[in-house]
C-alpha cells in the first residue's frame, strides 16, 4: 500500500472513547509541540480548543489490536493498565495484544511469569486474547531470554519472527546486543520483500526516534529508515523509553513508543519529531481501516488522551 499525500489529524484530551470521530481538529506538529506542556497540565483546555471539521471517511475497520511495553513490573500500575485494557475490550473488541519487551522485571526471570504477566492480564487471557511478545534488555538477563521465547503465553516463534493477522503482517525483531544482527537483517529484508500484506508493522523493544531519556538513535535511523521506506513499513512500535509518544509520519512510517505499561515512568517533552508525547501509565490501540490508521493512547482511567489519524 503506497502512501499518498498525508493529512495528519490529532485529537487529544477526550473525555471518553466515543463511537465516532466528530469534533476532530486539524493540528500542525508545531501547534502540538507548543501546547504540550499546557496539555499535560490540563487536557480539557486543549480539547476545548479543537475546531470542528467534516467527518472523516475511514472506510471499514479491518483490524484492531493493542500494544504495551515495559509492562512486567507486577505492581499496582501494571495491574491498573491490565484492568483498563480489559475494560476497553468490552467496548471495542480485539484479540491481539503486542508486548514490546521488558516483559518481566527485573531480570526476565520466568519464575515471575504469574505476577508479571498471567495475573495482570488474567481477564484478557481468559477471553482468548493472544499476546505476541518481543524481548527487551531486561528479559535477556536470564539465559539470554530463551525461557521467554519458549513460554507458550508469549507466542514467540523464535527470537525474531513474522506473522499475519487480517490485512497486516507483523515483523518482530530482537535488537538486543546479546545476539548478532547479520542473519536477522537478511531475513527481515527478505520477509518485507516477500510480503503482500496491505499493512506492514514492525516492533522491537528499542526506539529509533524518541524525545525521551534515550533519545533518537542515529545508528538505528541510518540502518532502519531506508529499509522501512523501501518496503513501505507503516508503523514501528517499541518500548524501552518509559513514556507514550506518537511521531509524525517520517518518510511514510509512524513511530509509536508505548513503554508506559507498568514500569516507573520517565519525563518526556515533545520534540520536532513528535505528534504527541506524554508521561502517564496506559496502553496504545491501533485500528487499521481501509483508508487510514488510527492510533490512540488510553490511560488507566479508560480515557483517550491522544488520537492520531494517518490517512493513506
Amino acid at each position: 500500500m503506497a502512501f499518498r499525500r498525508r493529512r495528519f489529524l490529532i485529537l487529544a484530551g477526550l473525555s471518553g472513547l466515543g463511537a465516532g470521530f466528530a469534533g476532530y481538529g486539524l493540528r500542525s506538529v508545531a501547534d502540538v509541540s507548543r501546547e504540550q506542556d499546557q496539555f499535560n497540565s490540563s487536557p480539557e483546555t486543549l480539547a476545548a480548543r479543537q475546531d470542528a471539521i467534516n467527518p472523516i471517511d475511514l472506510g471499514p475497520l479491518q483490524l484492531r489490536f493493542v500494544a504495551t511495553a515495559d509492562s512486567g513490573s507486577g505492581d499496582k500500575n501494571q495491574f491498573a493498565v491490565g484492568r483498563a485494557m480489559a475494560e476497553y475490550r468490552k467496548r471495542s473488541p480485539f484479540d491481539l495484544a503486542v508486548l514490546g519487551g521488558d516483559n518481566i522485571y527485573n531480570s526476565g526471570e520466568i519464575s515471575k511469569i504469574k505476577i508479571a504477566f498471567e495475573d495482570p492480564y488474567a481477564d484478557l487471557l481468559k477471553a482468548g486474547v493472544k499476546f505476541r511478545a518481543c524481548l527487551g534488555n531486561h528479559d535477556t538477563r536470564t539465559e539470554n531470554g530463551e525461557p521467554q521465547v519458549k513460554y507458550p503465553g508469549f507466542n514467540m516463534d523464535s527470537r525474531y519472527y513474522t506473522y499475519r493477522q487480517g490485512p497486516a503482517q507483523f515483523f518482530v525483531l530482537d535488537l538486543n546486543v546479546s545476539i548478532p544482527w547479520d542473519d536477522q537483517l537478511v531475513w527481515f529484508k527478505q520477509q518485507l520483500k516477500d510480503s503482500k500484506a496491505p499493512w506492514k508493522i514492525v516492533y522491537s523493544h528499542f526506539p529509533i526516534y524518541s524525545s525521551g531519556h534515550y533519545g533518537t538513535s542515529p545508528d538505528m535511523v541510518k540502518l532502519f529508515t531506508p529499509i522501512f521506506k523501501e518496503h513501505g513499513v507503516h508503523l514501528y512500535i517499541n518500548g524501552h523509553e518509559h513514556h507514550y509518544e506518537r511521531s509524525r509520519p517520517l518518510d511514510g512510517t509512524t513511530y509509536l513508543i508505548t513503554g508506559h505499561g507498568g514500569a516507573s515512568l520517565r519525563p518526556v517533552k515533545a520534540s520536532g519529531i513528535s505528534a504527541f508525547a506524554v508521561s502517564r501509565f496506559g496502553f496504545s490501540t491501533i485500528e487499521l481501516y481501509e483508508k487510514a490508521m488510527v492510533i490512540q493512547g488510553i490511560g488507566t482511567d479508560g480515557k483517550v488522551f491522544d488520537r492520531g489519524v494517518i490517512k493513506v
